[in-house]
């Protein structure tokens, strides 16, 4: 079939997304749940797949629930459990539960009737248990004393939220109040729950508490997590491990540092050792995740050890390990990539055994993997890898059919030299059809974090594709402080923000100028977070007339005022003081502080829900644009958060990115 269309915003919304990727115990089988949205209905669901890793085609699992996800099989393979909301036996469910189903079909079978809720999970290896996290009220004992607290919590008529804690809000919204995180066990066939922290004092992590935040031993006897161990709870404090007996209850500290922080457990094949990462916080904030290992039991000369501390990569969780346990498999990027990767314990060397693009998820069963991998000219794809065979097998062919008919225009990866005579990686994306013979527009996606990077993926927010379809050369440059480029390129920027991205924004302006095909009466910035701040930032440092328009999308404007944000802790580290100690150095970094220079016409996009750059910041960058008379636009949603997740309101996002651009462009 001839490709005759451009990607457009209807495409990138009916488009399967692949979630949650669990392999059966044999590898035989994997697991994914895959999302699905409707434009005219305005929202999403997501069902279960089975895929042979042996080959043919993938086959729907569940039909009945709208949000089925977070799929794992049991450990004896006779079933996979997973979370949703449903309704069954004339019981709607209020909160997200726990069902089971046979992987040879059938109706899925709710095992759980827990009041507060269901967040994670993890199968014990006995196959008659699971172990889920979920928001309890710490002074009530029991699920039906849970039950009861929060049936009166649903019937108070006050509205207001209450709190004395540090940390009681995250991304897009508040915690729930007057709860904690807590690892439960239910028994499946009796649906029996108790709480292994009752009463103990012991919690999560608060930021997004799931299923990589704690472990089952293999004797099933223990369940390893992470805890913050301060009295008062925040979001940068540094994080210890711990075991739990599950029979008595009883809780050991294994492994705490006041300088480091540690998490995501993970237990050897044999139980004797723990898999985690490790930050050295003590050093520096920005430090890297590292794999680290510890001996559990016995009286090793080196109880734990950090293996990773010499290569010069950040390490993602979740951490698995090898069959035979000699080595660990996790992802890290590497340059606008992330790659799975294979580290040999004995050797201290990591190889790649799944390159990306971007790996988003895998699992790991015997000599069998599965990794779900996207890249920048494609959705993610599950593929099957074995050792020995050649080439990895795709196991589906969600999107194959949607995507034939539309032309993607080519991409590459340029380098450069930048900031401090550094070499300078970014992504050029052209538009499809691209003649170099003719002149097109330029346009800047710089991307957000500021430790994040511009990556070979596809994003469904800010998907390069539609916008080069537009006619734009896309450029999306990792600036200084990007990840992936080592650890000193990343941590270049800290206390002097704005400083060197904006140097390496525009060293990539210059180098995309010299090129006969760039107009350069037509360049345009946009940026979304961080990305956000750079055009702020950019609109107060940067002679007005280079880029005829800025978009600026959930971008920091005022760090002082940025204190109402869920990451205020963080804020002197990355600054270099407080803004009551040393107003001067904040206002240095602050785009507010430039307000009198800023000229250049500005769209700006903020969505209400956004607890990590709060909507005031959009608010007074558009207010203070109007008053000083600069060409600007808002968009503001009332029920979005950091991103624009509803399917008409992603629409009507790129219509006002589009129609902004187009009315600043002179052709």
């Amino acid at each position: 079939m001839a490709r005759h269309k451009t990607l457009s915003i209807d495409d990138l919304w009916a488009l399967q997304r692949v979630g949650g990727l669990s392999l059966s115990p044999d590898g035989a089988q994997a697991v994914c749940s895959v999302g699905s949205y409707s434009m005219d209905d305005n929202k999403g669901m997501s069902a279960l797949w089975l895929l042979s890793t042996f080959g043919g085609g993938p086959r729907r699992l569940t039909q009945a629930g709208e949000k089925d996800g977070q799929p794992a099989w049991s450990p004896t393979g006779e079933r996979i459990a997973f979370i949703a909301r449903r309704e069954q036996q004339g019981k709607k469910d209020d909160t997200p539960q726990l069902y089971v189903i046979a992987p040879d079909g059938g109706e899925a079978r709710r095992v759980s009737d827990f009041a507060p809720g269901v967040e994670a999970f993890k199968w014990f290896p006995d196959g008659k248990r699971i172990a889920f996290v979920s928001w309890v009220w710490p002074d009530v004992r029991g699920a039906a004393a849970q039950a009861k607290r929060h049936q009166a919590f649903k019937d108070r008529k006050e509205t207001a939220y209450v709190t004395s804690e540090a940390q009681y809000r995250y991304w897009d919204r508040n915690l729930p109040m007057e709860r904690v995180a807590h690892v439960l066990v239910l028994d499946v066939e009796s649906g029996r729950v108790r709480d292994l922290f009752e009463g103990s004092g012991y919690e999560l992590q608060r930021g997004d508490p799931d299923a990589h935040s704690f472990d089952i031993s293999p004797d099933g006897r223990h369940v390893a997590f992470a805890f913050d161990p301060a009295p008062e709870k925040r979001l940068d404090h540094c994080k210890s491990l711990a075991e739990v007996a599950v029979r008595t209850g009883r809780i050991e500290v294994i492994a705490q540092d006041k300088a480091w922080d540690f998490e995501a457990p993970r237990y050897s094949p044999d139980g004797k050792r723990i898999a985690f990462l490790a930050s050295h916080q003590g050093k520096r904030h920005t430090m890297p995740n590292h794999a680290a290992v510890l001996q559990r039991g016995i009286d090793a000369p080196v109880k734990q050890q950090v293996l990773s501390a010499a290569w010069d990569h950040a390490v993602n969780g979740p951490i698995r390990w090898s069959a035979d346990g000699e080595a660990l498999y996790f992802t890290a990027e590497d340059e606008g990539r992330c790659h799975l990767w294979r580290f040999d314990i004995a050797a201290r060397e990591a190889a790649v055994v799944a390159r990306g693009g971007w790996v988003q998820g895998f699992d790991v069963a015997g000599e069998v993997l599965v990794t779900a991998a996207d890249a920048m000219d494609h959705p993610a794809r599950v593929h099957a890898h074995r050792a020995g065979d050649e080439a990895p097998q795709r196991l589906e062919r969600f999107n194959d059919d949607l995507l034939k008919p539309v032309k993607l225009g080519r991409y590459e990866d340029v380098r450069f030299k930048g900031a401090l005579g550094d070499e300078i990686q970014a992504w050029v994306v052209y538009p499809p059809g691209f003649d170099p013979k003719k002149k097109y527009p330029l346009l800047h996606s710089i991307h957000g974090g500021p430790h994040a990077a511009a990556g070979d993926t596809f994003h469904y927010r800010w998907n390069t594709h539609v916008f080069a379809a537009q006619g734009y050369v896309v450029v999306c440059v990792n600036y200084h402080g990007s990840s992936g480029f080592g650890y000193g390129f990343l941590d270049s920027i800290t206390h002097r923000w704005g400083e060197l991205e904006l140097q390496d924004v525009e060293a990539t302006t210059d180098l995309m100028l010299k090129k006969p095909y760039i107009d350069r009466g037509r360049v345009f910035a946009t940026g979304g977070s961080y990305g956000g701040y750079m055009v702020a930032w950019m609109n107060g440092h940067v002679k007005p007339g280079r880029y005829q328009a800025y978009v600026c999308h959930a971008g920091c404007f005022d760090w002082t005022a940025m204190f109402s944000d869920d990451a205020y802790t963080w804020h002197a580290k990355e600054l270099g003081a407080w803004y009551w100690d040393d107003q001067a150095k904040v206002n240095s970094q602050s785009p507010h502080a430039f307000a009198k220079n800023m000229k250049t016409p500005t769209l700006v996009i903020h969505g209400a829900l956004d607890f990590r750059v709060p909507d005031q910041q959009g608010l007074a960058y558009y207010n203070t644009l109007k008053a000083r008379g600069v060409d600007s636009r808002l968009v503001w949603f009332p029920d979005e958060n950091h991103w624009i997740l509803k399917p008409r309101n992603s629409k009507l996002w790129y219509s006002e990115f589009f129609g902004w651009l187009s009315s600043h462009d002179k052709k």
